[in-house]
């Protein structure tokens, strides 16, 4: 039996769960007040906290650390990396705490996984990393050569997804042409093809969310940007956590929208489909990177679970390929069953190297 620890940390919560195989023995949530965030000048110097939270946590449940055989964390922000699994390695801490893309509580994931896994000499692993980059070469292209695509998105779900398909069609991942939408708070459409993510519109390009804008008219961004109404970070904000629906209606649950829809609003109504009419435009995009010969259409996150919104979706694309649907993130057991994967030996868990600025 390979027993696992799964660590997933986010920017107000630490996730852990415990898996016994394929079975899940117990997962929690641990929330972090804004008074016990702000006693840390960054998030490197959570480390110790969010480290003690974990063990206290498998002692509550009765989880000694010497049972565990693996141990998989959400991947942090890596420069570009492949889908799948990597062992996290001294450089892959060292990438983490010193020389991230970006600040995120994900980025302790790896380090306290590290940690734990080597006082007990057993393997750590990350899994299909938020900075997955496996885009064809001619999608990377924009019209301007300082700025190329990149890809970033929900890969932990999306490739869980597809391969959940695969499975229920016996068939393996790399046979299947999928196009899979995240539907949660951001937004990301993804076309896998050939076993790669071979095309990504990242929750910044593409369809506006819950908190995000999405792709904006370009011309009237730069207008706003040299406004002097902005700083950096309060436009920022304004466009990842203040866009979409919390720019409409203050609120970023669909649920209450959908409330809103229900009593009459017209706007609401407006809004909530001109948010699924940007989903499709996404899919049919991805859809003709492949010259339209796809095999499905998969939604799948938190939104999934919308009869409403998902039907909006599905009228404007199923003349494109069948559409399926998945609802939630399933994070925690994605990790699980990646880093089930590679402990059975199914899969091979890659070596990542430090990246820096002299290299």
């Amino acid at each position: 039996m390979e027993r696992q620890l799964i660590i997933n940390p986010g920017s107000t919560s630490t996730k852990i769960a415990v898996y016994d195989d394929e079975v899940l023995v117990f997962v929690e949530s641990i929330t972090h007040s804004s008074e016990e965030i702000s006693k840390y000048d960054n998030i490197a110097d959570q480390y110790e906290f969010r480290k003690h939270l974990i063990l206290s946590t498998l002692e509550k449940f009765s989880i000694k650390p010497e049972s565990l055989t693996g141990i998989v964390s959400r991947g942090g922000l890596l420069p570009p990396v492949e889908a799948g699994a990597y062992q996290v390695n001294e450089d892959m801490v060292w990438q983490l705490r010193y020389a991230p893309q970006n600040e995120h509580a994900s980025n302790l994931g790896a380090i306290i996984a590290h940690a734990i896994a080597k006082e007990r000499g057993i393997p750590a692993f990350i899994y299909d990393a938020v900075t997955v980059d496996e885009m064809l070469l001619v999608t990377k292209i924009t019209g301007l050569p300082e700025i190329i695509r990149k890809g970033m998105g929900h890969n932990l779900n999306m490739r869980a997804a597809a391969m959940k398909y695969a499975a229920e069609n016996r068939k393996t991942y790399k046979d299947c042409t999928l196009v899979v939408a995240h539907l949660g708070g951001g937004i990301s459409v993804s076309l896998h093809m050939d076993g790669l993510v071979a095309d990504i519109i990242s929750d910044e390009e593409g369809p506006f969310s819950p908190e995000r804008t999405g792709g904006l008219p370009i011309f009237q961004l730069i207008k706003m940007a040299v406004s002097g109404e902005y700083t950096y970070q309060s436009l920022m904000k304004k466009v990842k956590n203040n866009g979409g629906i919390m720019a409409y209606f203050g609120i970023n649950d669909t649920r209450k929208l959908e409330g809103l829809i229900n009593a009459g609003n017209e706007k609401a109504k407006l809004i909530y489909e001109a948010m699924a009419l940007n989903v499709a435009k996404g899919i049919a995009s991805e859809a003709v990177v492949a010259y339209g010969n796809i095999d499905g259409i998969i939604l799948t996150g938190g939104i999934a679970y919308s009869k409403l919104f998902t039907q909006m979706v599905k009228e404007r694309v199923e003349s494109i390929a069948p559409v399926i649907i998945y609802g939630g993130e399933n994070e925690m057991e994605s990790l699980a069953f990646g880093g089930l994967r590679v402990l059975r030996g199914q899969e091979e868990a890659k070596t990542f190297k430090k990246v820096t600025n002299e290299t």
